[in-house]
């Protein structure tokens, strides 16, 4: 049976990308709520909550895809890896919907919210990139009808 390589390096690269998405998504996510008064709702207003919510939602739908192609990675750690990161920005996003459709029309709760949600992604994720960074990843061999599902 014919076999390729999966080198360790793009397991590595695999298991990184959803925690690598959670730190971009979260901090550019951010950005437009400070950037406007909190005057109430209006122009200012409505553009930053599309600006910051607009990253969260691609990433959510491209998450959906990272998780797909690497969960059932023929490197194990690499779905592991992916699950606690899905775990991480799932439940984020999941509360968002949740407690956010309470919200007043007052930026500073979503300035709290993602404030609060910062604090719990941002260290978790870099904290798992430093793991994931820090492991030994060694090549593996798999069936190469196998490797055409991993292309990440």
């Amino acid at each position: 049976m014919e076999t390729k390589t999966i080198s360790g390096r793009r397991s590595r690269r695999a298991a990184s990308l959803f925690d690598i998405g959670n730190v971009i998504v979260i901090s550019v996510a951010g950005i437009p709520l400070f950037l406007v008064g909190g005057d109430g709702v209006g122009v200012g207003f409505i553009i930053a909550a599309i600006v910051g919510i607009v990253p969260l939602i691609l990433w959510f739908g491209g998450s959906m895809v990272v998780y797909a192609l690497n969960k059932h990675h023929p490197d194990p750690r690499v779905g592991h890896h992916t699950q606690w990161a899905a775990y991480r920005l799932y439940a984020l996003m999941g509360a968002l919907i949740v407690v956010a459709t309470f919200f007043p029309p007052d930026i500073d709760y979503y300035r709290a919210y993602w404030a609060v949600a910062a604090v719990i992604l941002l260290p978790w994720s870099l904290y798992a990139l430093y793991t994931i960074y820090r492991e030994p990843w060694s090549d593996i061999d798999v069936p190469a009808e196998a490797d055409q599902e991993h292309h990440l």
